[in-house]
């Protein structure tokens, strides 16, 4: 008897240490990640919309979260097409990347006349030689704020003028874009690093560069088949071919942020262990609506959404992101649209009615949701506005995929 009283003491004492540690761990977590609040809730002199109109084909099931974020879209869009990411202090400047999912998620309801405005900004600004800078300026300046050029952007715009079928309006923009990917390639098919959707220097190449110039790179052969360029048709489609296959060489099957390398052998005749960056949100550009579906992507695609979603339902951008708990919205919305687009109903509901449930106070969306459920950041942000509009319209039409 007395050994097993010693025995139980002994495990408490255990039970109670382990407590303290986890207890210690949580509230330095808190000290090191502290829960970011909302910045801003709505724009100035906005009212919420009350209009019942038709969307053009979007789910009415999320009727007032798309009204609402097209609304939101407007307001942050300015006369001559230069579309905010957000109307308050870093956030008011105008991202390629964000304004080619504007554009895309016009043409996707029908707004062709509002999303060429956009693409007509963006094809204003454009570099003629070089990669596309971070963001712009709403009058179409540069920012000398040290932020590097992203390669990306070549992507991204050629994505949004093919979904909109603008090839022939905007064909110089087309061609400089592309020309622009196909000089990055290097012998082994993979362009260098860049910067891309997640703001910071890179010393190695990322899937959020490769995965949007996969799918710029797919448009841009569409449209020079389309506009009787055969010679650019050829060229483009052989860095496509290129690119593709170095892609899966370094990034599959599960398509990390980084590429995996080999890092021991288990025993002889048994493959090497691959380790990535961990897992990414961008993983979802590498199928529908941005390419052919194919089951090892839907399968990496399935499972990075499973690490990625946090305890608060939402899902950040990457494994190796920092441990917050807080999710952000254009992800949980492109794992939205992605799965729209794949046919899985059942998870874009899920999800979307999560960024429904997690709105401000005046019905936008905001850039992040923190770990007590409370909206933060910048509010609201063009870049979710616009995902909303393409995975709610998804749900009740097919989008347009460059095969």
């Amino acid at each position: 008897m007395r050994q097993g009283n010693e025995g139980r003491g002994f495990a408490a004492v255990v039970i109670i240490v382990l407590l303290a540690f986890l207890a210690a761990g949580t509230a330095n977590n808190l000290v090191r990640n502290p829960q970011p609040r909302l910045v801003a809730d709505g724009v100035p002199g906005r009212t919420a919309p009350h209009t019942t109109s038709s969307l053009g084909g979007g789910s009415e099931q999320y009727g007032d979260l798309i009204r609402h974020a097209l609304s939101d879209l407007d307001a942050l869009t300015l006369p001559n097409g230069a579309t905010l990411a957000g109307w308050d202090g870093p956030w008011r400047y105008v991202w390629p990347r964000d304004a080619s999912f504007v554009a895309a998620a016009r043409c996707s309801i029908g707004q062709y006349d509002e999303a060429f405005k956009v693409l007509s900004f963006l094809n204003g600004v454009r570099p003629p030689t070089g990669r596309w800078e971070a963001r712009y300026t709403a009058t179409g300046g540069l920012i000398g704020d040290g932020r590097e050029a992203q390669l990306d952007g070549s992507g991204w715009v050629l994505w949004a003028t093919w979904f909109c079928r603008g090839g022939s309006r905007y064909w110089e923009l087309v061609r400089e874009s592309a020309e622009q990917i196909v000089a990055e390639l290097n012998p082994d098919g993979l362009p260098g690093p860049s910067s891309d959707y997640w703001e910071r220097p890179e010393s190695q190449l990322t899937l959020g560069t490769v995965a949007p110039l996969l799918a710029g790179l797919r448009c841009a052969v569409l449209i020079a088949t389309e506009q009787h360029r055969p010679d650019e048709a050829m060229r483009w489609r052989a860095a496509l071919d290129k690119l593709a296959k170095a892609t899966d060489r370094a990034f599959g099957p599960d398509y990390p942020r980084t590429p995996g390398r080999a890092t021991s052998f288990v025993e002889p005749g048994v493959d090497p262990i691959q380790l990535g960056g961990g897992a990414d949100a961008i993983i979802t550009i590498l199928g529908p609506p941005f390419a052919p579906a194919r089951e090892v992507v839907s399968t990496a695609i399935d499972r990075a959404r499973a690490v990625l979603t946090q305890p608060n339902g939402g899902v950040t951008p990457g494994e190796d992101w920092r441990a917050d708990g807080v999710s952000w919205t254009p992800q949980t919305a492109l794992f939205a649209l992605s799965a729209a687009a794949r046919g899985d109903d059942t998870t874009a509901d899920a999800l979307l009615t999560w960024l429904d449930r997690h709105r401000t106070s005046t019905g936008a969306l905001p850039e992040k949701v923190n770990r007590d459920l409370q909206p933060a950041g910048e509010a609201p942000l063009s870049w979710t506005a616009a995902l909303v509009v393409l995975a709610g319209t998804a749900l009740q039409n097919a989008l347009p995929t460059p095969g």
